[in-house]
């Protein structure tokens, strides 16, 4: 018999899909008679994006200089590496609680915010109603976005990033104030944004506000000393905290992607977190605004992400490359989600790549089961299909297009 090729796919965003026809002869294969019954699809991708923003009495420039540069982290976001992208954004703070030490008599004092540790927070819209969860297809997206950002400098001194992160991704906030922002088979990007190291402890908050125990770590208003650093044995561990956040599953109990990144006090030049003197001031290398080194936060990146990519200096003039290298890392997922797939044996992903050959053409890398660039996941009564690229075929930043092509009896 002879070969031939019939487009039967649709075009869905960035993602076509295309299928192709050749005789097959496995008898087992589920794969239908004709081209004309199969019609593959990529799902588009779903991504929950969180950022964490410090809202301690330093940080009132670093929240305008991200905010000036959202336009080019949805811009890049919507392009989506290649597949249709399908994102939403949500705001908190790093406030959690304060356990402060102040002179005789008065003696450690405990503050608590209930209102915002790990709650999302309001974002005021253009006709002037209120929502905790931006759309990624909102017309008017960047400038509530770039509002909400801003969150003032009247938070917490004591900076808990990982525990406001672990509140708004478990019950009961998750469940309550928090619904509907972690959407089944989505990626949760993680942006913290901070000048300062993370403090965080494991609380549990009561009905009133208050919390069961009192912290072990307490900070001082006196600048002469890292509290944080000093104690760090009694903080939540870096593997505590990551675990937590690499065993975040959805309602269908499916592992949830998780990508952390963090614009954090460290070097400039190499991201080095190693704490200097500065004048009786801790901080940082390279990176004169910190408020100390950023131990905690690089090593929480570096779990995510070896190579550091994941990972920026809240010291630098400009956020714009910051925010585009994130978006893109969004956008670069493990996996896509497919339906109408018969036989995965049959499945051809190909990856347009941003480089180009010596005739100007894009390079296209073509993946299979069988030759280990991909690994197939059947749907279920509750989760479409998945593909998930190995080794072999990763996706890579500045993919132009992603295809599905599968061979079929014609």
């Amino acid at each position: 018999m002879l070969r031939r090729t019939l487009a039967v796919g649709a075009l869905l965003g960035a993602g076509a899909l295309l299928a192709v026809c050749s005789p097959i002869g496995h008898r087992d294969s589920t794969v239908p008679p004709n081209c004309a019954a199969v019609q593959p699809l990529i799902t588009p991708q779903a991504t929950d994006i969180l950022f964490v923003i410090d809202n301690s009495g330093s940080m009132r420039e670093e929240q305008a200089g991200v905010a000036a540069e959202l336009p080019i982290f949805v811009n890049t976001l919507a392009q989506g590496g290649g597949v249709q992208a399908d994102f939403q954004v949500g705001v908190i703070t790093t406030s959690v609680y304060q356990h402060s030490l102040s002179p005789p008599p008065v003696g450690k004092i405990l503050q608590t915010y209930p209102l915002q540790a790990g709650k999302l927070r309001p974002a005021t819209l253009a006709d002037g109603g209120t929502a905790y969860i931006l759309r990624g297809d909102d017309p008017n997206l960047v400038p509530v976005f770039a509002n909400l950002v801003q969150q003032g400098t009247t938070g917490s001194g004591q900076e808990t990033p990982f525990e406001a992160v672990r509140l708004a991704t478990s019950p009961p906030v998750i469940d309550n104030e928090n619904r509907g922002f972690l959407r089944d088979g989505a990626r949760l990007v993680v942006v913290v944004v901070t000048d300062e190291d993370d403090c965080s402890e494991q609380v549990t908050f009561q009905p009133n506000g208050m919390l069961t125990a009192d912290p072990q770590v307490y900070v001082s208003s006196s600048t002469s000393e890292d509290f944080c650093t000093l104690q760090a044995a009694k903080l939540g561990t870096i593997d505590q905290y990551y675990n937590i956040f690499n065993s975040l599953a959805d309602s269908t109990d499916t592992k949830r992607d998780v990508l952390w990144t963090a614009i954090a006090p460290v070097a400039r030049s190499d991201k080095t977190a190693l704490a200097i003197d500065d004048n009786g001031t801790p901080r940082n290398i390279d990176c004169p605004t910190s408020q100390g080194p950023g131990y905690r936060h690089r090593a929480m990146a570096e779990k995510f992400n070896a190579q550091l990519a994941n990972l920026d200096s809240i010291c630098k003039a400009s956020y714009h490359k910051t925010l585009e290298d994130v978006a893109v890392l969004a956008n670069i997922t493990s996996s896509i989600g497919v339906r109408g797939v018969p036989d995965p044996r049959l499945l051809i992903v190909e990856i347009t790549r941003a480089e180009t050959d010596a005739q100007g053409n894009h390079v296209v890398d073509k993946c299979t089961v069988d030759s280990g660039g991909i690994r197939y996941e059947p749907h279920t009564d509750t989760a479409d299909g998945r593909i998930y690229f190995l080794g072999p075929c990763p996706r890579l930043p500045g993919d132009v297009k992603v295809e599905l092509k599968m061979l079929c009896a014609g």
